[in-house]
């Protein structure tokens, strides 16, 4: 911790700590410090034998023994208790098959991805979708929702790609806020979707797209966050709001956004252990979800269980649980700080929220829609955080996306 000043210590008021002996005190200055040090002069007839006595061996034996003891303990514990295995990696030996197409960044990773929509040399609008936690490219129900009849319309080319450590991409232990930007820039550099495309992220998604808004400003066309997921500990964000937020969420889950901010190196153990309840979405349970959320899980049914295993076949460390770390670790930005991106109304940011929303409390949206005037804030009345998969909803926000800048104009 920078404890931001400079430490002015007097050594000259040490000096009364030191022993009042009753031998007579001698000035002596020595170089560089202005200290006075009392020099002992022997009495006549004492030995110097008992000042030099050396302290037994045991007392020191003993100690090192407990310290070194307890860190063996410690350090096996970890080891077979705390620290992650190593991730299943696509394409190792006995690790899952590769089977999208990928691309390779530039740290050597691969990121899997998945086209939708119009081709790309045909599509006049070009989006890349940002999935959320427990999710990945299959989950781009903004492309499989969204009418064919306002694809061509638009002309809308959409793509989904695993975030690192998701079904095909491989992990990323080094990921940021800005290093995931980073992997959506090159994404659509790579696929060669041109000098602007629109960036759509939902849930833990939404967190990459105020990344992009920050780092990579130049590159958007336009900004829709859907229920984007809320850090309690941005800079900027009041007390009074963020501990109300908080306090929105069950108890297990705010013990479990404790551990990933305060002790991240026990968060693999935290959402694996069996004492008691770790994060909700670590281990799929949707008893928190509002009734209109519920409603819709049993509707989409078996929807997604052909890809279900995908999703976490690399490990949950690096998918699930790095998603906790980054989302609510120290951030290297505050959204609350960002600039309108879009000056001169060649293009716009929204905000989508339901009002029923269990995972992500609505009092956080409507304070940053507060303090963010340039962002369009959409609230969904009587909707939870899967709103988007009623019937219309995302042809809704996919329009309201490539069509309000060109109103503005």
């Amino acid at each position: 911790m920078d404890l931001g000043g400079k430490f002015d210590v007097n050594l000259a008021r040490t000096t009364p700590l030191l022993p009042e002996l009753s031998f007579k005190n001698r000035r002596r200055w020595l170089p560089g410090l202005s200290v006075r040090l009392p020099v002992r002069e022997m009495a006549s007839g004492s030995s110097s034998g008992s000042l030099l006595k050396p302290s037994s061996r045991k007392s020191f034996f003993l100690p090192s023994c407990v310290i070194v003891i307890v860190g063996i303990i410690v350090a096996l514990t970890y080891q077979s208790k705390l620290k992650p295995p190593p991730p299943k990696l696509c394409g190792s030996d006995g690790g899952p098959l590769i089977t999208a197409p990928r691309i390779k960044l530039r740290d050597g990773r691969h990121l899997a991805y998945k086209e939708h929509g119009l081709p790309r040399d045909k599509a006049n609008r070009k989006i890349v979708f940002i999935h959320g936690s427990d999710c990945c490219r299959h989950d781009a129900v903004f492309a499989t929702l969204l009418s064919q009849d306002l694809v061509e319309e638009l002309g809308v080319y959409m793509v989904s790609f695993d975030r690192p450590g998701y079904c095909q991409s491989d992990p990323d232990p080094n990921r940021t806020p800005k290093s995931l930007v980073l992997d959506i820039e090159e994404l659509a550099d790579q696929l060669s979707l041109g000098s602007k495309f629109y960036v759509l992220g939902y849930s833990m998604g939404g967190q990459a797209a105020w990344g992009c808004i920050k780092y990579i400003p130049h590159r958007l066309a336009g900004v829709t966050l859907v229920a984007p997921v809320v850090n309690y500990y941005w800079r900027n964000l009041p007390l009074n709001v963020s501990t109300e937020g908080f306090n929105f969420q069950q108890k297990r889950d705010q013990r479990s956004v404790r551990v990933a901010h305060y002790a991240p190196w026990l968060t693999y153990w935290w959402n694996t252990q069996n004492w008691f309840p770790g994060s909700s979405i670590a281990n799929r349970d949707h008893s928190l979800l509002s009734q209109s959320d519920k409603d819709i899980i049993s509707t989409l049914g078996s929807s997604r269980k052909p890809h279900w295993a995908e999703v976490r076949q690399q490990g949950i460390h690096e998918s699930i649980n790095r998603d906790m770390i980054v989302g609510f670790g120290n951030w290297e930005f505050d959204p609350i700080e960002l600039e309108n991106p879009f000056l001169n109304n060649e293009g716009s940011v929204h905000l989508w929220h339901g009002d029923e929303d269990m995972l992500v409390p609505v009092t956080l949206q409507r304070y940053l829609a507060h303090k963010l005037p340039w962002v369009n804030y959409h609230e969904v009345p009587r909707s939870g955080h899967f709103f988007h998969f009623t019937e219309g909803v995302v042809d809704d926000i996919v329009k309201t996306l490539l069509t309000t800048n060109a109103e503005n104009k």
